[in-house]
C-alpha cells in the first residue's frame, strides 16, 4: 500500500521535511521513496512548497495519508475535511491491590 508521509531531511535542531510517496512497508528513516511531493520547513511555516496536483492525483489512486500529513494538508487547504487526533490516548494508571 502506498503512503504519503513526512521524511525528515534537516540537520539536528533544524527541522526540514519532505512530503514523499512511499511504500508503507518502508520505515520513515529508510530513505526509500517513489516520488517527492513537496517540502516543508517547520521553522518557516508559510514556506511549504506542495505539488497539490500530484498529491490529489495519488490520493485519488488510493494512496493513504499519514495522520500528520492529513492534518497538514487540511491546514494548507489542499484537501477538505476534519482533522484527526494523532496523539496517543492516555490510559488510566491501574495499581495492583495486595490481597
Amino acid at each position: 500500500m502506498l503512503t504519503i508521509r513526512l521524511q525528515k531531511v534537516g540537520r539536528k535542531h533544524e527541522p526540514v521535511f519532505r512530503l514523499v510517496l512511499t511504500d508503507s512497508k518502508n520505515g520513515p528513516r529508510s530513505g526509500k521513496f517513489l516520488e517527492i511531493l513537496g517540502s516543508y520547513d517547520a521553522r518557516r511555516r508559510e514556506d511549504a512548497k506542495l505539488d497539490t496536483d500530484k498529491i490529489k492525483d495519488w490520493v485519488s489512486k488510493g494512496a493513504q495519508l499519514s495522520g500528520t500529513v492529513h492534518n497538514f494538508l487540511i491546514d494548507k487547504k489542499v484537501i477538505d475535511g476534519k482533522k484527526i487526533n494523532v496523539l496517543p490516548k492516555k490510559k488510566a494508571i491501574v495499581s495492583e491491590k495486595p490481597q
